[in-house]
């Protein structure tokens, strides 16, 4: 396996793009500005030098290259594998009801194997404003056999919630989701999920949702109870909201619990929405943490994802916008936690997103995250 990183900022490539390692097991994947223009020369620049290969990419809330955050950048990674194979499908997703059978879509383009070797593992970019990612997840987790790695990330558009956009070698799209399928028994994964969050208060039951938003805690208007936890805070909402996300289970899951961010509220209906799904008997707690909790629990992922990873191999880091806002000028501290922990020869580069997709806590499950620190490292051996 061969890796390279590459950024474009302020008009020019960091250094020139390794087109030597074009070709169909390549992997080149590049995280943008959401300001980036279709047109961009950049992006032809990318698509003219790596032909043959799978480039995939995304819209960011701040990008990753090394051990630093950028914005109004393209940050790219360039993986050349040896032994394992590559395909990539991608999807029109027509409106949030569609998000179901466009991920069975995907699944069923990706599941057979491909040079004779099995599906391994498979990554994921999608729209981040119009998918539904809770249910993106479960479409794909049913569709696809059991035990294949499944985790990427909703795209961002930096703190503005209105348009994101995935990219191939054909250009920008909006409004669709790509999934990478890559096959064979060489590949080697390194997988973490954490966020660093502690619950606080009591445990309440969710007695009203619809998908992602939130109107009864205990069968009382959710609003109202969040803002009389914030406090003088309340006045901040929906921003302040992030400071104190939900840990969120289903009432026959406890033990699979997941972190939902707080994206906006409604005065009128008096409910709080999330990113991502509240299931309606379930329970939430809300949470809060530090500067300090956050950046250990990015150190404890990359700890687990990259260990015993060989040389030559990529991290890809996927973290919240949510996180980014609530760390401010010590978000780069959490991408060096990561960047100081890659074995010799490692490439990293992420994006800061509207949703991670990782593993979930119980053994063989598949979750949207929201507020985590995620990493998938791949090699060979």
């Amino acid at each position: 396996m061969r890796v390279q990183a590459v950024q474009h900022q302020a008009g020019s490539w960091s250094t020139p793009l390794p087109s030597d390692l074009d070709g169909a097991d390549t992997w080149v994947l590049a995280f943008a500005s959401p300001d980036t223009p279709p047109d961009a020369p950049a992006l032809k620049q990318l698509s003219a030098a790596f032909p043959q290969s799978v480039v995939m990419g995304c819209s960011t809330a701040g990008e990753i290259a090394g051990d630093a955050v950028h914005d109004d950048s393209i940050c790219v990674a360039v993986a050349q594998f040896e032994h394992t194979r590559l395909r990539v499908a991608r999807t029109l997703l027509s409106a949030p009801a569609d998000t179901a059978a466009a991920g069975e879509r995907l699944a069923a383009a990706l599941i057979r194997p491909e040079g004779g070797q099995a599906l391994r593992a498979v990554f994921v970019l999608s729209d981040g404003v119009c998918v539904n990612g809770s249910t993106l997840v479960r479409a794909l987790h049913a569709a696809l056999p059991a035990g294949v790695l499944v985790t990427g990330g909703l795209a961002g558009d930096a703190e503005r919630f209105k348009r994101t956009w995935v990219l191939d070698g054909s250009g920008v799209h909006v409004r669709h989701i790509m999934a990478l399928g890559l096959y064979g028994d060489r590949l080697v994964t390194g997988q973490a999920s954490e966020g660093g969050w502690v619950d606080f208060g009591p445990r309440r039951q969710i007695t009203r949702s619809s998908g992602n938003v939130l109107y009864e805690l205990d069968g009382k208007p959710a609003l109202a109870l969040y803002k009389a936890y914030l406090a003088d805070r309340a006045a901040g909402l929906p921003g302040t909201g992030m400071l104190f996300p939900l840990d969120v289970c289903a009432a026959d899951t406890p033990e699979q619990r997941v972190v939902r961010t707080l994206v906006g509220v409604d005065e009128g209906a008096q409910s709080v929405t999330f990113a991502g799904d509240l299931p309606e008997g379930g329970y939430a707690r809300l949470t809060r943490s530090s500067t300090e909790r956050l950046v250990d629990s990015a150190a404890r992922a990359a700890d687990v994802a990259l260990q015993g990873m060989p040389g030559p191999s990529l991290a890809v880091s996927v973290s919240c916008v949510a996180r980014r806002i609530v760390l401010g000028q010590h978000t780069d501290d959490e991408v060096e936690a990561v960047a100081s922990r890659l074995p010799a020869g490692a490439v990293h580069v992420g994006f800061y997103s509207y949703g991670e997709i990782a593993p979930g806590r119980a053994p063989g499950s598949c979750a949207l995250h929201n507020q985590t620190m995620t990493i998938t490292a791949y090699g060979e051996r």
